[in-house]
Parts: structure tokens; C-alpha cells; sequence
């Protein structure tokens, strides 16, 4: 069985660097928040790893593009690539949700089927709309980040994006429960 960890751990890795970002933003600036968030980022990490013994992919490859992007945003004293992250990251989960369904696999049953039980068929309408949704989020933080102010970039990125991930997550809840698994359907053939 997989080691989870407290139940503090993932909301302190997935929200830690946003919270420590937007406090630093809104006392010393971009460059600072840049900095920040890159440490952050990096404490996280290690916090996780010193707890779970692992490292999950997604806070990972997440953490590499805040480093190369906000490394990039400080060395260069342009701002433009850390406005770029969130393009990046969601490109990245987007283009990978529609690879594994382009391979037969969808690549959110891996990271939640422990958690959600669930047919094959929901397992790949649900990766299908998540890439859509990633898709559209990374046009989106294009769109908000060459058209606003800084302020409103960095509103949308702390507040936008989460509330946005939020809803439409909660908006999947009527196709996973109508492609919900029992407990014993899970256990005797939902592994297909």
C-alpha cells in the first residue's frame, strides 16, 4: 500500500507556493513573489519527500517549470516567462491527457482510481474533458496575461485558476457517479 501521508501534507504542497506567491506579490512585487515561489516550491518538495519517502509527478514536473521559468523571470529581470508558467503546466497536463488517450490509457485512472472507482469508458470521458479543460485554461492564462495588467494576471493566476480547476472538477461529478463502480464490481472486473 502506497504511503499517503498526514492530511495536512497535500493541501500544504499544492497551496503552500501559491499562498507564499500572492503575500510576497502583494509586499514587494513580481520579482520578489518570482523568487518566493521558487523556494517555496522547493521546500514543499522536500517537506513531501522527508514525510512520504516519494515524490509525486505532478508536484514534480510542476516544480521543474517553476524553476525554469522563474529562474529565467530573475536572470533576465523580465517577468514575461513567469506569466508563461501556467501556459506551460497546463499545456503540459493537457498534451499528456490526450496522449494517454491517444495510447488506449487514460491517464487519470492511475492518479485516482484508488481514491474513485470507475469504468473504463468514464475514466476516459473524464481524461477527454480534463485535457479540454487544460487546453483551455492554458489559452486562457495567453489571453489574460498579454491583454491585463499585472495585478489582474496575478488575481487570475491565484484565484482564477483554482476556483476555475474547482468548479469544473465539481461539474464532473454527475459523469463519475453515473460511471461509479461498487466496491465489488471495482474488485472483480473494473481493472479492465
Amino acid at each position: 500500500m502506497e504511503k499517503r501521508g498526514p492530511a495536512w501534507l497535500k493541501p500544504v504542497v499544492d497551496y503552500g507556493p501559491i499562498a507564499v506567491f500572492f503575500a510576497a506579490y502583494l509586499k514587494f512585487g513580481l520579482m520578489t513573489a518570482t523568487g518566493a515561489l521558487m523556494a517555496t516550491t522547493a521546500v514543499v518538495l522536500a517537506l513531501s519527500f522527508a514525510v512520504v519517502r516519494r515524490m509525486a509527478w505532478m508536484p514534480l514536473i510542476t516544480a521543474a517549470v517553476v524553476g525554469v521559468f522563474g529562474g529565467l523571470t530573475l536572470w533576465l529581470n523580465d517577468e514575461t516567462f513567469i506569466k508563461m508558467k501556467p501556459t506551460i503546466i497546463e499545456g503540459l497536463f493537457s498534451a499528456v491527457l490526450f496522449g494517454g488517450l491517444a495510447l488506449g490509457r487514460p491517464l487519470l485512472k492511475p492518479l485516482f482510481g484508488t481514491a474513485w472507482a470507475m469504468d473504463q469508458e468514464g475514466w476516459r470521458r473524464l481524461s477527454f474533458r480534463f485535457a479540454v479543460f487544460f487546453a483551455a485554461m492554458a489559452v486562457l492564462n495567453e489571453i489574460i496575461w498579454r491583454t491585463q495588467s499585472t495585478d489582474v494576471w496575478v488575481l487570475f493566476k491565484v484565484f482564477g485558476l483554482i476556483g476555475l480547476t474547482l468548479a469544473f472538477a465539481m461539474a464532473q461529478i454527475p459523469l463519475m457517479t453515473r460511471h461509479h463502480l461498487a466496491e465489488d464490481a471495482a474488485d472483480a472486473g473494473g481493472e479492465s
